[in-house]
């Protein structure tokens, strides 16, 4: 098996001045990148409106079918694949962390809840109201992306932020995605878990940082996200080893010691315990 690809935004776009943003429409995009239809990754983050043509989605190894409507949210890093009908249409843009983070200063694009790394799910089903408002935005930025006017990168990302404020709207009208009194604690336990997940793998460790007491934390969990700590912490783990054994860079054991388990068996031990699978056999899936 060759190694994943991970593809940065320069790869997509010729203007060498032009490498955190990237716009276009699907069907266009398509033409000359059919190569994203196989397993990738990618250093920046992808924002897709579907709006003809049918087909499955795989991220992070979850599948999701493809209908007008539907738009994805994905985060750097995260493992994908297309299977795309002939007919596919919609919308694409790519953007970096960087770019919008230092052009808004006082928000950070990760604090939106729709990029949280855990229990959210990365695709969001538009009405037909919500995606013909979105469409407007998406055919101001392509016209925008497409012309040299004064002032051409403010108006790209404001138009990019007005995308994203809608979509919070939707995210959090969710059923679902309700706001939460314990919210605030479960983001910053994300960010405790992405910092820490690889040395720390004790729950306590966790319940510690945060000043609270580990039952407490567990009913967070259970009431937010409908899982235990516990679960939580290797959901993290088993998706990072995942996306470690798919590169196809690391031999097993070095994805085990990366991750910080003693040894081979006790990862493969753990691996199972949360997939059905051995980290052997899920190689040979993918």
């Amino acid at each position: 098996m060759e190694k994943l690809p991970i593809y940065q935004i320069k790869k997509f776009n010729c203007q060498a001045d032009a490498n955190d943003l990237y716009f276009n429409d699907f069907k266009s995009h398509l033409k000359t990148h059919d190569f994203i239809e196989n397993s990738h990754s990618h250093n920046f983050y992808l924002l897709v409106l579907f709006t003809q043509g049918s087909g499955f989605h795989t991220i992070d190894f979850d599948t999701f079918e493809i209908q007008p409507k539907s738009l994805f949210v994905l985060k750097p890093g995260q493992v994908h694949s297309w299977q795309l009908s002939a007919d596919i249409d919609g919308y694409i843009a790519f953007y970096s962390q960087e770019i919008y983070n230092v052009y808004f200063g006082s928000k950070q694009i990760e604090e939106y809840s729709f990029y949280r790394d855990l229990k959210n799910s990365p695709e969001i089903i538009l009405n037909e109201s919500q995606a013909k408002e979105i469409s407007i935005y998406f055919d101001l930025l392509l016209e925008e992306n497409n012309r040299n006017e004064y002032k051409k990168l403010d108006k790209l990302l404001n138009l990019l932020d007005i995308i994203h404020v809608e979509l919070a709207r939707i995210y959090e009208s969710l059923q679902e995605h309700n706001l939460h009194s314990y919210n605030l604690k479960i983001k910053e336990l994300e960010q405790l878990v992405n910092q820490y997940f690889k040395t720390e793998k004790l729950p306590s460790f966790y319940a510690d940082k945060m000043n609270m007491s580990l039952k407490h934390l567990n009913r967070i969990c259970k009431n937010v996200l409908d899982i235990t700590l516990t679960e939580f912490i290797y959901s993290k783990i088993i998706l990072e080893s995942k996306r470690l054994l798919s590169a196809n860079v690391m031999t097993i054991g070095e994805v085990a010691n990366d991750l910080g388990f003693e040894n081979y068996s006790y990862f493969s031990k753990v691996f199972k315990k949360y997939t059905n699978l051995s980290p052997k056999g899920f190689k040979k899936l993918v």
